[in-house]
C-alpha cells in the first residue's frame, strides 16, 4: 500500500487548518504557502473534505476553511479513507465480504488480513490532535 500525494496533502491540509484557525478561517492561499503545495491542488483536495463535512467553507474577505469538529474527533484513517478509498493491501479485502473464489484455500490471505489489521490499528488510533501534539513537540 502506498499513500498518494493527495492523501498525504489532505493530512497536511487538515493539520494546517487545525493549527491555524484559532481566530479566523484559514485561506487556501496561506496553506499553500506554508505547506509549499499548489493552491490549485489544495482546492481539489479541500473540495472533497468540504463535501464530506470534514471542513466548512466560509465566504467573504475574511473567508477560508475551518474544521467542523474538534481535532481529536478526526482519525488519520478517516481522512485517508475519504481521499484514498480503501486502505486494504489487496483487492479481495476492499469489501466487507471477501468474494474471492480462492479465499478458503489461500494461505496468503492470512498475511494480507494481518497487514490490513495492522494498518487499520495505526491509522484508526492516531488523531489530528495527536499530529498537532507531535508538530508542537518538533519546534
Amino acid at each position: 500500500m502506498k499513500i498518494s500525494t493527495k492523501g498525504r496533502y489532505a493530512l497536511r491540509l487538515m493539520l494546517d487548518i487545525a493549527l491555524n484557525d484559532a481566530k479566523t478561517p484559514v485561506r487556501i492561499k496561506d496553506i499553500a504557502e506554508r505547506q509549499q503545495i499548489s493552491d490549485k491542488y489544495l482546492e481539489q483536495i479541500v473540495s472533497s473534505l468540504n463535501k464530506a463535512g470534514f471542513v466548512k467553507s466560509l465566504r467573504g474577505p475574511q473567508g477560508g476553511y475551518r474544521l467542523t469538529k474538534k481535532p481529536e474527533e478526526y482519525t488519520v484513517g478517516m481522512i485517508l479513507r475519504l481521499i484514498e478509498g480503501s486502505l486494504a493491501p489487496v483487492a479481495c479485502l476492499d469489501d466487507d465480504i471477501n468474494n474471492c473464489t480462492r479465499a478458503d484455500r489461500c494461505p496468503t490471505l492470512i498475511l494480507w488480513e494481518k497487514l490490513y489489521d495492522a494498518i487499520s490499528e495505526v491509522v484508526d488510533n492516531i488523531t489530528l490532535a495527536d499530529l498537532i501534539s507531535w508538530q508542537k513537540n518538533m519546534k
